[in-house]
């Protein structure tokens, strides 16, 4: 079984910054892309940014100069700096990963963190 565990969520004010991280653990091959999501209360779950295995990154445009996405293959992990954060960007983040579980041609399997909260507000 693969689990991805985040950590890094919390309080911050208007203009601070945070770092989440997300590390998975088990038995597989290895990682396609990985990426962070975000659902706020009552609205559905969006991208907030992914990255490729060879480190190709895309953002969400509510993100883009804020927020900067990087992942550690070594570590198979994942990591979203979060600067100069708004009250809108409060939220749950949620890991995730494409996994190839048995080879380089195993079609990448979907995994999820339980989520971390993130809360902007003075």
């Amino acid at each position: 079984q693969v689990q991805l565990v985040e950590s890094g969520g919390g309080l911050v004010q208007p203009g601070g910054s945070l770092r989440l991280s997300c590390a998975a653990s088990g038995t597989f091959f290895s990682i396609n892309d990985m990426g962070w999501y975000r659902q706020a209360p009552g609205k559905e779950r969006e991208l907030v940014a992914a990255i490729t295995s060879g480190g190709s990154t895309n953002y969400a445009d509510s993100v883009k100069g804020r927020f900067t996405i990087s992942r550690d293959n070594a570590k198979n992990a994942v990591y979203l700096q979060m600067n100069s954060l708004k009250p809108e960007d409060t939220a749950v983040y949620f890991c995730n990963a494409g996994v190839r579980r048995l080879a380089a041609w195993s079609t990448p399997v979907d995994y999820w963190g339980q989520g971390t909260q993130v809360t902007v507000s003075s």
